[in-house]
């Protein structure tokens, strides 16, 4: 049976993934976030919870 003969696909599955651990996450982390948090502009509500149970 051929499929349980690893020569033929084990390398290209190693090259692979090692392609993918070092590359995806440096284009991943390139991108950057449109929308970063301003705190000027954040509005902090600072109002205590009453909890009829208590």
């Amino acid at each position: 049976m051929p499929q349980l003969n690893p020569a033929p696909w084990l390398v290209y599955l190693c090259i692979v993934w090692l392609i993918l651990l070092f590359l995806a996450p440096k284009k991943i982390l390139s991108h950057t976030s449109l929308n970063e948090p301003n705190p000027k502009n954040v509005k902090t509500i600072n109002t205590m919870w009453t909890w009829p149970w208590q």
